[in-house]
């Protein structure tokens, strides 16, 4: 028998690309996936269960939580990757704006958290959170969205050692991964130690280490999927 089978994780943003491939791997895995994604058009794979809702809403992640409590009736996993960006130049960037941004990348995960915190203790549990390597390096005009994947990093450490030794809490920081647009190029590539840019399946395949037993004796780690961009030297030609 798979040993996630009977285990429920809950995804955050999972309507779509990296969440929605997150959302595979866990169910291929034996997991029971719950997908809460704000799109109302979204779905969870086979044997799991699709929420339509805004995580960045007290009052409707309350909801949410209440709906597992008396569905699944348990949670073992809370993976939370619901985000998005703006990208404005700083002087036009309204503070509606940036509090929207904060709010869905930073404060939902604090919402879901805390809201879980029983359900997450009881099952031994684990919580993994999608940053971004835009937390270390950014392009112009990126503040809002920097800010809030630096928060997330902080708070992941923040809150393994709060939630310890019954939850453990990690974070995941992707660089360049590919769900959308055309296909990079061969120069983009290559730009890439690794050799390529980075794949939904790569953060997947973490994201399961992460929150199964082998893991055990991690917690408050950040781990950057860039292919080695943030490590790399590049001078002026």
């Amino acid at each position: 028998m798979n040993a996630e089978t009977g285990r429920v994780v809950l995804i955050t943003g999972g309507a779509k690309g990296i969440g929605a491939g997150i959302a595979q791997r866990l169910a291929a895995d034996g997991w029971t996936v719950i997908v809460a994604d704000q799109s109302p058009h979204g779905a969870a794979p086979p044997g799991g269960r699709y929420v339509a809702c805004d995580v960045g809403d007290e009052a409707a992640v309350g909801l949410l939580v209440r709906s597992i409590a008396s569905t699944e009736q348990r949670l073992d996993a809370l993976v939370c990757n619901a985000g998005f960006m703006i990208r404005k130049p700083l002087a036009d960037l309204s503070l509606a704006e940036w509090t929207s941004v904060l709010t869905t990348n930073l404060t939902s995960t604090f919402l879901l958290v805390r809201e879980a915190e029983s359900f997450l203790r009881a099952a031994k549990g684990a919580v993994v959170t999608i940053a971004s390597s835009r937390a270390r390096m950014s392009e112009p005009d990126t503040e809002s969205y920097a800010a809030s994947k630096g928060g997330l990093v902080a708070l992941t450490h923040a809150m393994a050692i709060s939630l310890g030794p019954d939850v453990r809490v990690n974070c995941i920081s992707p660089g360049w991964i590919l769900t959308k647009g055309p296909a990079p190029t061969a120069e983009e590539h290559a730009f890439h130690p690794v050799g390529r840019v980075g794949r939904v399946e790569d953060v997947a395949a973490l994201t399961a280490f992460l929150i199964g037993p082998e893991s055990g004796f991690i917690t408050g780690a950040e781990f950057v999927v860039d292919g080695g961009v943030t490590r790399k030297m590049i001078y002026p030609e």
